[in-house]
């Protein structure tokens, strides 16, 4: 009896124990948060910085897009044009477009509006007709700017969207994922120009055909013009972004929020109204409460930990190479050592000039940040190239300049030599020799001469 009841209670002592060490290792390395939910068909909040999605719900089903589109029309207007140019308004700008999509500030064929009233109008106020314009004045017709829409997410990655105009309006071949969205709101809130406009809460248009002592215009982004803290809608940071609406899309929403060194992105698809904001809102409190952001650079141990890596081949010292300035998102809870490093050596395509490796970071099998690893002496080679490349264009640009400047400094005496010495002939100028003038003085006088005798000959005959 005595025996069994030993072995009992030596049972679930060592049950105790395996319990104890499960939970000492479930402690050790906790599961990502997870405690949220939005009423949205579709969702995500990811770190700006890191890259780390903290958050996702159908995030990479191809959905309508609606007027969230335009951030990525204005990020390809920002990119190519100055803001003081002059956008003319044409007939097909105005009215080839959905029937019912609407003309808020009654825009007309022939209005010129300058591109930076036209980006307010298009982001704050979603006019369908300055998303239209733009892109006429940009790459000459809606169907070549749409090239470059598509051809600027394949730049920052996206697989799994298509853009077919630039307002967002319904077409079957227009479609984004949760996923792609945040990562081209990123790109567009990386320009300062879409940036300070997207964050614009009231401005005032310049005239117009139908407005000719301009209008006052506001943003309808509800969350960004929330300034009570008692509102509903209110969220701590929040800068930036853009809503949408069509039948076929429901309510879509962007929003860009900042609290201290963080930087959050949420997107909303196939939401409702009002619900869509309260969405929006929720994630992105979530991924502020729930994540935090590590610095690579200061925790990394790799770069210390030997004297040299190889890399494809060749022997880099460490004294060589540098680390990326970058971050890691973690569970609020979680260290940095809790992150599982992977050295990357083949880069993808449109990495940074100098780099020759990266670390890439997961947890739990989600990929939460990067870095990439520098060769400084690659870097200097190519940043001494870049300056003589610069000097070398200088210098023929100066070289240039010295040469009109030799032919101009000799004065008006010089100048009128010139003239005198040379003719046009079409765009040619022709500069004569002194030998060749000579010649042609006894050219000249050569012909005088028969001229004035056959004259005087004639003359004699007649009397």
């Amino acid at each position: 009896m005595w025996y069994m009841t030993n072995k009992i209670s030596a049972f679930f002592i060592s049950l105790a124990l395996l319990v104890n060490q499960g939970v000492m290792m479930s402690h050790g390395k906790q599961d990502w948060p997870s405690d949220t939910e939005i009423v949205a068909e579709a969702g995500i909040v990811i770190d700006m910085d890191s890259g780390t999605v903290l958050f996702g719900k159908q995030i990479h089903i191809p959905l309508p897009p609606a007027s969230i589109a335009k951030l990525l029309t204005a990020l390809v207007v920002a990119e190519h044009c100055s803001m003081d140019e002059m956008v003319t308004f044409s007939h097909d700008a105005v009215y080839n477009m959905e029937p019912g999509s609407g003309n808020k500030l009654s825009l007309e064929e022939g209005d010129q509006i300058s591109v930076e009233d036209c980006l307010h109008l298009l982001l704050l106020l979603s006019s369908n007709q300055c998303a239209n314009a733009l892109a006429e004045h940009v790459a000459g017709s809606r169907e070549a700017f749409v090239e470059m829409m598509n051809q600027k997410i394949a730049e920052i990655g996206c697989s799994e969207s298509h853009f077919a105009n630039p307002s967002g309006l319904n077409d079957e071949n227009q479609y984004v994922s949760a996923y792609d969205m945040a990562f081209i709101a990123a790109e567009a809130f990386r320009n300062e120009t879409v940036l300070r406009v997207s964050s614009t809460r009231r401005y005032r248009v310049g005239s117009t055909i139908n407005n000719p002592e301009g209008a006052n215009i506001s943003m309808e982004h509800r969350i960004l013009m929330a300034e009570n803290s008692g509102s509903e809608f209110y969220c701590e940071g929040a800068l930036a972004g853009k809503t949408g609406y069509t039948s076929i899309a429901g309510n879509t929403l962007v929003t860009y929020a900042r609290r201290g060194d963080r930087n959050l992105i949420s997107v909303i698809l196939r939401g409702s109204q009002p619900q869509y904001y309260i969405d929006g809102k929720t994630i992105l409190n979530f991924g502020f409460a729930s994540f935090k952001n590590e610095s690579i650079e200061n925790q990394e141990t790799f770069m210390r930990e030997r004297e040299e890596v190889e890399i494809e081949g060749t022997a880099y010292p460490m004294s060589r190479l540098r680390l990326d300035e970058a971050v890691v998102t973690l569970p609020a809870d979680a260290e940095f050592a809790d992150a599982e490093r992977t050295l990357r050596t083949e880069l993808p395509a449109g990495h940074p000039e100098g780099a020759v490796a990266m670390l890439e970071y997961t947890y739990n099998e989600r990929k939460i940040g990067s870095a990439y690893i520098y060769d400084m002496e690659l870097e200097a080679e190519l940043a001494a190239r870049a300056t003589g490349e610069a000097e070398e264009t200088t210098g023929d640009i100066k070289n240039d300049d010295a040469e009109m400047g030799d032919q101009n400094a000799s004065g008006p005496e010089s100048v009128r030599e010139q003239e005198n010495n040379s003719f046009s002939r079409g765009e040619g100028n022709f500069s004569l020799k002194p030998e060749y003038i000579v010649v042609l003085a006894a050219v000249l006088a050569c012909a005088g001469a028969v001229t004035f005798w056959t004259v005087r000959k004639k003359r004699q005959e007649k009397l």
